[in-house]
């Protein structure tokens, strides 16, 4: 199924090398590749080297460009049944999501791509509900051929892991919880067979499997990647020889929201930290970074607020359980997408479950008066959403990017398109004001 949908409308050229017109339109054209529930976890990488970038949610592959081939690299057993119109029963693939009427829950709540062999072919780190093992599984260069698994870390706590380099050795290390500390389970290329090596940065504490929020990037700006959570960030070592542990700096970034984006909002040279406040409830912030001398604090500032909408567009939804970075309109300054996770806690859990499962990319705007910036809403889609995890990368190579869904309604591709418009049209799709911005 393809369908179009419009949001953000930005006036930029489209290529500098050749003329264009002043005015254009993003569009997204909706790709639904499946409306079984198999992962809240979506990734995608080029898995048999044809040129073409697959999509992975779940046990499924998803062969590009045009994602309507899939294979199981790994067991697809899992279904449901419900009951039909006339009484009947049926039997329906996945977990029972949308396409039934109670809750559950996938074993795959977020997913990551990467080369842990070393043989040039992109794996599948598939990590499972909090607090079970994370797996990874090995692509054997083959079609039609089954993916051996291997065990990479347990337990695998928290509900927003990442998969980055933050120790600089050029290798992908997985961000998480995990044994009630938080760290960094790194894998041995020598021997990648092996079960990861899990590294604390932190002594024990309160982390346990369902722990909301989670992210890392440079915050005190000297070059090193720090981690984050809800109650504080953990300044890296100069030197991470005997696995020491990290410095602890307390902050208050919500009561547990989701992933925790680190980068410059206000354009003064230092990183600010973006994320929700809340993943089940209401509310997104971007947290200004402010120093006086060596000390570093942090000032919240509402991009949707938890007890009104707090936006001067009027947007307010609940549970941003997954947020993702990115240039959407490449002017130079980094958006961010984020949206409803559908049913986190089924059809009676949570605030407004069954309200639209909105999906949204947020514009920063730095306004030229040097009034405070601010993060302007484009409506994607109102009918997918976020899982646990929203993925952003250019599927298909036109210097755009792409957004990427997996949830309780199915998979998703949002392929970012341009449409040259006249002015009229463009300021007619423009997001409208209708609240005062407050700080």
């Amino acid at each position: 199924m393809r369908r179009v949908l419009l949001c953000q409308l930005t006036a930029t050229a489209l290529l500098a090398a050749t003329p264009a017109p002043e005015f254009h339109l993003h569009e997204f054209e909706k790709r639904v590749l499946t409306q079984e529930f198999w992962a809240e976890g979506i990734h995608a990488a080029d898995f048999n080297r044809d040129g073409h970038t697959d999509v992975v949610c779940g046990p499924y592959v998803y062969f590009g460009p045009g994602f309507s081939r899939r294979f199981a690299f790994a067991p697809a057993t899992q279904s449901f049944e419900r009951t039909r119109e006339d009484g009947s029963r049926e039997v329906v693939p996945g977990f029972e999501g949308a396409l039934g009427s109670r809750n559950a829950y996938a074993d795959v709540f977020l997913t990551f791509t990467g080369d842990f062999n070393g043989d040039d072919w992109p794996d599948i780190l598939l990590l499972p509900h909090p607090g079970g093992p994370a797996r990874w599984y090995e692509n054997p260069c083959r079609p039609g051929v089954p993916w051996p698994g291997h065990l990479a870390l347990e337990p695998t706590d928290g509900e927003s892991p990442g998969l980055a380099d933050i120790t600089g050795d050029g290798r992908p290390e997985l961000i998480c919880f995990s044994g009630g500390r938080l760290g960094y389970a790194e894998f041995d290329p020598r021997q990648p067979h092996r079960p990861w090596t899990f590294v604390p940065v932190s002594p024990p504490g309160d982390w346990g499997r369902y722990t909301h929020g989670l992210g890392w990037g440079d915050v005190n700006g000297d070059g090193r990647t720090d981690l984050l959570e809800k109650d504080g960030w953990w300044e890296q070592p100069p030197s991470l020889e005997g696995r020491p542990l990290w410095k602890r700096h307390p902050a208050s970034f919500g009561r547990g929201g989701a992933q925790m984006l680190v980068f410059d909002v206000n354009g003064d040279g230092l990183n600010d930290v973006v994320t929700a406040l809340h993943a089940h409830e209401y509310g997104l912030a971007w947290f200004e970074q402010i120093r006086s001398g060596h000390e570093i604090t942090f000032r919240r500032h509402l991009i949707i607020g938890e007890q009104d909408p707090a936006n001067p567009y009027g947007v307010r939804f609940s549970q941003a359980h997954a947020l993702a970075a990115a240039d959407f309109d490449r002017d130079g300054l980094t958006d961010f997408v984020t949206g409803k996770r559908f049913w986190a806690h089924g059809p009676t859990g949570d605030p407004e479950p069954n309200a639209p499962a909105v999906l949204y990319w947020f514009r920063l705007v730095r306004p030229s008066d040097g009034s405070l910036p601010f993060f302007e809403p484009h409506l994607v889609d109102h009918d997918s959403g976020v899982g646990t995890q929203v993925t952003v990368l250019d599927l298909d190579a036109n210097g755009w990017p792409d957004i990427l869904v997996g949830n309780k309604k199915g998979a998703f591709v949002f392929l970012h398109r341009m449409r040259a418009v006249t002015r009229e049209e463009w300021e007619a799709r423009q997001p409208a004001r209708i609240l005062p911005h407050k700080r």
